[in-house]
């Protein structure tokens, strides 16, 4: 297939000469700096959906999809209503717990957290928390240990920061105690450690601790009744419909929030801090575009003679236009190019070896994330070539504006 003749035209602009070699040298800066900014948005981008995509997967790892409360403050006889639940279409999955704060000693320090109580029937139904216990089992929580006392799990980071470990003791205090002539007294329990568990979220394994339902029901003085309901969706980007069904279904007192609403803020924040940096680093390209539009300006100074010769030999106004907005483009897609082969080769070195890593306590993961959309190569890559294409307009103008016999006539 025969290219058109300004295709040919502009590819020799760019290769210059030796006796023009400063042109190539800007031409080749020009290249290098779309380069620079097209590889710069890759590997944000794809950092930021890979931090998008690992704190979800994380939230609902350790959460369930959708939770159920009572505006009563609890539910009364939540197996009953774990089992309507259960029926709504779109649900998978429905677990009774019990959720309080606690203040957790042992004799290497104390911490305050959360206490969850949990139905060990149902509870890797709806979340990953049987998987995510590293050391014992979810199986010690179940009846009287060694030494007549039940069993806790506690977070990972919990556990190093009271420096117990598996078998050891340690107390744990909750409000909404006894009432005696002397005042309200918190309930305090004794517990043997039977499991260590690791989210991946560094609040949840600073935090929580679990104990049977039964347990945490007794500790409190629950009487059968639970603070919420915890139900897994079938689809999760439905959760908000799956709400309202279970929603219509329980009618008052019940309400059901999904993890959308629970996290929209961070989400919010994500999205936008996205945003954000797509139109700084797009700035970085445009910084590009400037070269380009230089990289023209120059070749139309140097090579007026050769306009005005090629307008004299039948090439219109439009021919030259198009001459120089191709230059313009090669350098743009030439940029682009290199940039997303580059930026999608170190994406896939920072996914593979995970050699960036990040602290635990101030990050809720320990490595780098990184997640490569197709979309978000395509934005990049069709942003890049549209702003290269309009920094020709200036340069291509005004070379189709060249009087050829004003240029030729000292020649």
């Amino acid at each position: 297939m025969r290219l058109p003749v300004e295709y040919y035209i502009a590819l020799k602009y760019l290769l210059a000469k030796r006796k023009q070699t400063f042109i190539s040298i800007i031409t080749i800066i020009s290249v290098a700096g779309v380069t620079v900014g097209v590889t710069a948005l890759i590997i944000v981008l794809a950092v930021m959906s890979g931090f998008e995509k690992e704190l979800k997967d994380r939230i609902l790892g350790a959460t369930a999809h959708v939770h159920v409360t009572s505006l009563d403050g609890s539910i009364a006889d939540p197996f009953a209503v774990a089992a309507r639940i259960r029926q709504v279409p779109g649900v998978t999955g429905a677990s009774p717990y019990i959720f309080t704060q606690m203040m957790v000693s042992s004799g290497g320090g104390a911490a305050g957290g959360v206490l969850r109580g949990v139905d060990l029937a149902t509870v890797g139904d709806v979340t990953r928390f049987p998987k995510d216990i590293r050391m014992g089992s979810i199986g010690s929580l179940r009846g009287k240990g060694p030494g007549g006392l039940p069993g806790v799990i506690l977070g990972k980071e919990l556990a190093g920061n009271l420096n117990v470990s598996l078998g050891d003791v340690v107390e744990i205090l909750v409000p909404g105690g006894n009432v005696t002539p002397l005042g309200t007294f918190p309930r305090v329990r004794r517990y043997r450690v039977g499991g260590i568990s690791e989210s991946g979220m560094y609040e949840y394994d600073a935090t929580f601790a679990y104990v049977d339902f039964d347990e945490a029901g007794d500790l409190l003085g629950m009487d059968g009744r639970a603070t919420g309901i915890e139900v897994k969706v079938a689809d999760i980007y439905a959760a908000d419909q799956a709400a309202a069904r279970i929603r219509s279904a329980l009618g008052y007192p019940y309400w059901a929030k999904d993890w959308m609403q629970s996290n929209r803020n961070l989400f919010s924040a994500l999205k936008l801090e996205k945003v954000v940096m797509f139109i700084i680093l797009v700035l970085i390209v445009m910084v590009a575009a400037f070269n380009i539009i230089s990289t023209l300006i120059m070749i139309v100074m140097e090579k007026t003679r050769d306009i005005a010769v090629l307008m004299t030999m039948g090439a219109t106004r439009k021919t030259v236009r198009r001459v120089f907005a191709l230059e313009g483009l090669l350098i743009g897609v030439s940029g682009t190019l290199l940039g997303t082969a580059l930026g999608t080769f170190l994406c896939d070195l920072l996914r593979r070896y995970r050699f960036i890593h990040l602290p635990s306590d101030v990050y809720y993961i320990t490595t780098l994330p990184v997640l490569l959309d197709p979309m978000n190569i395509l934005l990049v890559s069709g942003s890049s070539i549209l702003i290269c294409f309009l920094a020709t307009l200036y340069p291509s103008g005004q070379a189709a504006r060249i009087d050829p016999a004003e240029a030729i006539r000292y020649e």
